[in-house]
């Protein structure tokens, strides 16, 4: 699955599955994060708010069910929309939504589960 808002030069249409724009950084935000020098920190941020949660969540069943492959043009996974994707979907980082829920409860404060006796 191609996870690019604009098609890559070069790569013919029949060599990829599927192309996901919705997953996709805007234009806006791979540019300053590429060329303006937009941190790391800003640009996931970012990236969270802009990327649709229902996209997410369509991405996440669907790896469930079958391998999925993220492709794009970066070459360092670690700074990359496809990175932050694989947390995703591996349950390391939460949809945006539901993010912005948890943050709301009380920090630092967790339910005892109960135990079977």
């Amino acid at each position: 699955m191609l996870v690019m808002r604009l098609w890559p030069r070069g790569i013919r249409r029949a060599l990829v599955d599927e192309w996901n724009r919705d997953l996709a950084p805007s234009r806006d935000l791979l540019f300053a994060f590429k060329r303006h020098g937009l941190p790391w920190k800003d640009y996931v941020r970012r990236y969270w708010e802009e990327i649709p949660t229902a996209a997410v969540d369509a991405l996440r069943r669907r790896a469930r069910r079958e391998t999925v492959t993220l492709l794009c043009a970066c070459a360092d996974e670690t700074h990359c929309h496809r990175g932050l994707l694989k947390q995703a979907v591996v349950g390391k980082r939460r949809s945006t939504q539901r993010h912005k829920d948890t943050k709301s409860a009380t920090p630092g404060k967790r339910r005892a589960r109960k135990t079977g006796s």
